[in-house]
């Protein structure tokens, strides 16, 4: 191997004897290079590789000392050799500090320096076997990481069972860094909103680097284990230690606190770490299906970290307060007042401490029965009025956290409250249902259709219209057809069969006679007399 030697020296002269001492060849130096200040050294340093730095630490632009602090900073991999006529001690302690491999003092005698520079050849030879095994040994621990984290998910899935003997197999066949004193700490990590709206591909990198800071503010603080992503938004750490040591949980808690702070602010999203209990390796998957039970059951909180706490035996199900208050207030018109209502409601379960994924989803049902029930009083059919894309995702969405369930609750209650106003104005009623019979003339209108289109009881609708208009809808529909028909054969050429089927007649025939009742006339015979 071959070495670049850059001297540094604002002294010609200085520059001169060095470079007339050293044997070039014999020191194996491939390349020497010179600079006068640290200017002139930072540019030959960032236009050659420089393996040993020869540097005088008094200099009129910069000290030798600041020089190798940039190259401390820029993880450059050279040896640095001070010499200079300065025996001052702050200096020696300096260079110690940053990593120098010698501090020699002017004059040099010539075999001092040789010695300085082979010690520096030793340090960089070092180094280089040891990165180049650092290497291999990080390709190493990757894929074996790997193998790891595969062990903990099958083990979690069930694919390998949860005994002893099973766990021991596959320790020994995959050389699972474990043994039989070996213990446990779980802590599970869920994701329980993203702030802003995510691609697949968007949520995935997140993720990935989610796994990545739990590592480095998790892991990386002393502790030994394994992170790894077990579902979608949801990670696992499993730490790892011998069955007499201990673990500082309270320490280990506050990382997650900081992590949690973390992901808040760069990652866009809430979420919670749970603690298991220490286990052995046959314990684990029962020990992680109950922190997903309590990750499942967490609807009210976001950004918290829960320590393990003894589950309690079956707990009796929570009577529901009546929803008299909401359904009374539906009546009233006030939606704001409606709101408020069930967002106390919510709070006060969450203050009593008695809500869980169960209870939230009981509310949500008793809801949507109190405001279907008093929608079908005004004639609304909200299977209709729900039926849409968003409706249904956010009422999918509303059982995974209150926060949720109140964005759902008042989607619902504006959708609902707005239908219910504009039923009051009759007109608009009507009007609504004149443009739906005049846009859709050539279709098979039925009553159920329109129905569907106001978001009304058919039977209900009907009663509405024959009120106000004094026809019943399907003999509106027909005169609407009859009126449109008989503009068409007085004021266009278009065949007669062609207009009965734009008026929503397939049987012409079927269309004459309908024709012929209501005008009197035969189509043809009409635009004979009116064309």
């Amino acid at each position: 191997m071959t070495y670049n030697l850059l001297l540094v020296d604002d002294e010609h002269h200085a520059i001169e004897g060095v470079r007339s001492d050293l044997d070039l060849a014999k020191l194996r130096i491939d390349g020497l290079f010179t600079a006068f200040n640290i200017r002139q050294a930072k540019e030959v340093m960032e236009r050659e590789r420089i393996d040993i730095l020869l540097c005088d630490i008094e200099m009129p632009q910069g000290s030798g000392l600041e020089l190798l602090t940039w190259v401390k900073e820029r993880q450059l991999p050279t040896a640095t050799i001070f010499l200079t006529s300065h025996a001052d001690f702050k200096y020696a302690k300096e260079a110690i500090k940053l990593g120098s491999i010698e501090y020699l003092l002017k004059p040099v005698f010539q075999s001092e320096l040789e010695e300085a520079i082979r010690n520096a050849q030793d340090v960089i030879e070092r180094n280089s076997e040891h990165d180049r095994y650092s290497q291999s040994h990080q390709m190493w621990l990757q894929h074996h990481s790997m193998v790891i984290e595969r062990f903990w998910i099958d083990l979690i899935n069930h694919s390998i069972p949860s005994n002893r003997a099973a766990i021991a197999e596959q320790v020994e066949r995959h050389h699972i860094p474990i043994t039989e004193r070996s213990v446990f700490l779980p802590v599970l990590i869920s994701v329980q909103m993203w702030k802003k709206e995510l691609k697949h591909r968007d949520e995935k990198v997140l993720e990935y680097a989610l796994k990545n800071s739990a590592e480095e503010m998790i892991l990386k603080k002393g502790n030994n284990g394994i992170a790894f992503t077990v579902d979608r938004s949801v990670l696992l750490i499993v730490l790892v230690a011998d069955r007499e040591a201990t673990w500082n949980e309270e320490e280990i808690q506050e990382s997650c606190g900081r992590y949690i702070e973390s992901c808040n602010k760069y990652f866009y999203c809430d979420l919670s770490c749970y603690f298991g209990r220490v286990v052995e390796a046959h314990e684990m998957a029962a020990m992680v299906a109950e922190l997903r039970a309590e990750d499942h059951n967490n609807v009210a909180y976001v950004n918290r970290v829960f320590p393990y706490r003894i589950k309690k035996g079956a707990r009796h199900l929570q009577q529901l307060p009546a929803l008299g208050a909401i359904v009374l207030l539906l009546k009233s018109g006030t939606r704001q007042s409606v709101i408020d209502e069930v967002d106390d409601y919510l709070s006060n379960l969450m203050h009593h401490q008695v809500i869980d994924a169960q209870i939230l989803h009981r509310f949500q049902q008793d809801f949507i029965q109190a405001l279907y029930s008093f929608l079908n009083t005004k004639g609304i059919m909200a299977n209709q009025l729900f039926g849409d894309e968003e409706s249904r995702r956010m009422s999918e969405a509303a059982g995974r956290s209150v926060t949720d369930m109140r964005r759902w609750i008042q989607h619902t209650i504006q959708r609902a409250m707005n239908q219910v106003e504009a039923f009051t104005e009759t007109d608009s009623i009507i009007q609504s249902i004149r443009q739906f019979i005049a846009i859709n003339m050539d279709q098979d209108l039925s009553r159920e259709m329109i129905a569907e289109h106001v978001y009304m009881n058919a039977d209900y609708m009907s009663r509405i219209f024959k009120r106000e208009t004094g026809y019943s809808i399907s003999d509106y529909i027909i005169l609407e057809r009859i009126n449109q028909a008989k503009a068409l054969l007085a004021q266009t050429q278009i065949p007669v069969s062609n207009i009965a089927t734009s008026v929503g007649y397939n049987n012409f025939s079927h269309f004459a006679k309908i024709f012929k009742k209501y005008v009197g006339i035969g189509p043809t015979e009409y635009r004979s007399r009116h064309a």
